[in-house]
């Protein structure tokens, strides 16, 4: 993945942790449920399709802005968490390569194949 893009993601990571901090909730909750939306690869275990749709339909930062959004107008701190957890979660596991999911399998992710990583170029970057 572009450097550009991997920036992106980490800058994007870094205001999930801001917001979290102004929400009251204890600093250690952040890194406690942070792999939580992972959960939604258990779909996998029904099959490919299955897997992708779950897995994307909780690793989509628009679900996630929506989320926070949500709990932001109606003054709920628990879902302006979720949506919190969920941008940041994202944008951690976009940085690291893993995208969203194609229905044909796992590695499969609109950022390329996962572990499939391509020798970058000057032009590249």
């Amino acid at each position: 993945m572009k450097t550009l893009l991997k920036t992106e993601e980490a800058a994007e990571f870094a205001l999930s942790i801001i917001l979290f901090s102004k929400l009251p909730f204890s600093w250690w909750l952040y890194p406690a449920l942070f792999l939580l939306p992972d959960l939604s690869m258990i779909g996998y275990l029904i099959n490919d399709r299955v897997g992708a749709l779950t897995y994307n339909l909780f690793h989509h930062k628009a679900l996630a802005v929506l989320t926070g959004v949500t709990g932001l107008f109606f003054h709920n701190d628990y879902l302006m968490l979720a949506g919190i957890l969920l941008f940041g979660h994202s944008s951690m596991d976009r940085m690291m390569g893993y995208g969203l999911k194609y229905s044909k399998g796992f590695k499969y992710t609109h950022l390329g194949e996962v572990g499939h990583q391509k020798t970058l170029t000057a032009g590249d970057q």
